[in-house]
């Protein structure tokens, strides 16, 4: 009786105990879809890269993009990134700044992956290209200060994804490693 109790009581736990697997996104499935992995630097948990106020035209932002869409990319249309500048430091003034388009990277700009199978590139953004893009000069940013880039995936179906309409999966997981977002921030 008691053996019989006693597997009674093991048989509920271990039902209890039972957990569905969660499978990652199986990107040949995806069918309206997709996304932007940063592949280097990796982990893209730290979204900051810095410029050099001494040097914005020899120092950048750069990571190496893979486009993740069905058929191993093939909906890539482009890569768009739209920046703004963060005006922190009020020593020196107050600029204020409006979301400007910095650049478009076209799907052509991205090559097949031997590994992956996957269209990658690699994207920088320069000190300088920030300041043109936000029609600032060298005088109007100090350290303390920074621009924000975001990045919108556009599909050749006419979709579009960005951080605004992508889950936090995506955009804050290790494994997708898609923020859609970076910061750049000015230092001396």
């Amino acid at each position: 009786m008691k053996n019989c109790l006693f597997l009674a009581l093991m048989s509920v736990l271990a039902m209890a105990c039972k957990t569905d697997m969660i499978e990652r996104i199986k990107e040949s499935e995806m069918d309206n879809g997709g996304f932007v992995r940063t592949v280097s630097p990796y982990p893209v948990g730290n979204t900051t890269f810095s410029v050099s106020k001494a040097n914005m035209s020899g120092t950048k932002m750069e990571f190496v993009a893979e486009a993740v869409t069905t058929n191993y990319g093939a909906l890539l249309a482009s890569y768009d990134l739209t920046i703004k500048f963060v005006d922190a430091t009020p020593a020196n003034g107050t600029t204020p700044s409006t979301v400007v388009t910095l650049k478009s990277i076209p799907a052509s700009s991205f090559a097949k992956d031997a590994t992956t199978g996957y269209p990658r590139a690699t994207i920088s953004v320069t000190g300088a290209e920030a300041l043109t893009a936000t029609k600032l000069t060298a005088a109007d940013i100090a350290s303390g200060d920074r621009f924000e880039i975001n990045g919108t995936m556009k599909l050749t179906n006419g979709k579009s994804f960005s951080a605004a309409n992508t889950g936090a999966n995506i955009t804050g997981g290790a494994y997708y490693s898609s923020p859609f977002f970076y910061r750049l921030n000015v230092v001396n």
